[in-house]
C-alpha cells in the first residue's frame, strides 16, 4: 500500500475526531459524577425537610401515624392526604409487607405523594413515637373552603417536597430519602 499525502491528511481528521469524541466523553462522565455528588447532597437535605414538614403538620394536628391508622383514613377520605411517608420495610413480617405494598398502590392510584425514607426508629423518633412506626400520612391544610387552592396553603417545607415528588412521580424506582438522625 502506497501511503500519500491523502492517506495522512485523512489519518490525521480521523485522529482529532477521536479526540474530541474522546474529550467530549470525559466531560460526560465528569458532568455525571458532579450531578450523582449533587443528589446525594440533594436527598439529604430533602431529608432535614421532611422532618421539618412532619413537626411542623403535627403542630397542626395534620398528621396520621401508623400503618393501620393510614388504612383507615384513607379508606375514609383519601382526598385530604398530601404525603405518605414510608419507611424502607425490614424483611420478616409478611403481612405488613403486603399491607404497606397495598397502601403503596392505593396512593399512587388517588395521586397522593409517596416518599420513602430509610429509617422507621428515625421516623419515629422524629413523630415522638415509642413504638416504630413504619409509615405516617401528611394531611392537606384544610382552610375551610374547597380543595381548589390547597397549593396556597402549603408551606415552603410542603411546596419543596411536592416539588420533590412531581420530579420522581413517572420513575420506575424512586429514591430512598435519608432521615436525619434525632
Amino acid at each position: 500500500m502506497v501511503v500519500n499525502e491523502a492517506h495522512i491528511q485523512h489519518y490525521r481528521q480521523n485522529l482529532e475526531g477521536l479526540n474530541l469524541k474522546l474529550e467530549q466523553h470525559l466531560e460526560d462522565i465528569q458532568n455525571l459524577k458532579n450531578s450523582t455528588k449533587q443528589k446525594q447532597m440533594e436527598f439529604s437535605k430533602i431529608g432535614r425537610i421532611i422532618k421539618s414538614a412532619l413537626l411542623n403538620a403535627q403542630t397542626e394536628s395534620r398528621v396520621i401515624v401508623g400503618l393501620s391508622a393510614a388504612i383507615q383514613v384513607l379508606s375514609k377520605n383519601p382526598e385530604g392526604t398530601l404525603f405518605c411517608i414510608m419507611a424502607v420495610p425490614k424483611n420478616g413480617d409478611a403481612a405488613t409487607h403486603m399491607q404497606e405494598v397495598l397502601l403503596e398502590a392505593f396512593c399512587y392510584e388517588h395521586d397522593i405523594y409517596v416518599i420513602k425514607v430509610d429509617c422507621p426508629t428515625k421516623l419515629s423518633r422524629i413523630l415522638g413515637k415509642t413504638e416504630i412506626e413504619t409509615c405516617c400520612l401528611v394531611q392537606k391544610p384544610w382552610s375551610g373552603g374547597d380543595d381548589s387552592n390547597v397549593e396556597e396553603l402549603l408551606n415552603k417545607q410542603e411546596s419543596v417536597l411536592v416539588d420533590y415528588c412531581e420530579a420522581f412521580w413517572d420513575a420506575p424506582k424512586h429514591p430512598i430519602v435519608e432521615l436525619p438522625v434525632v
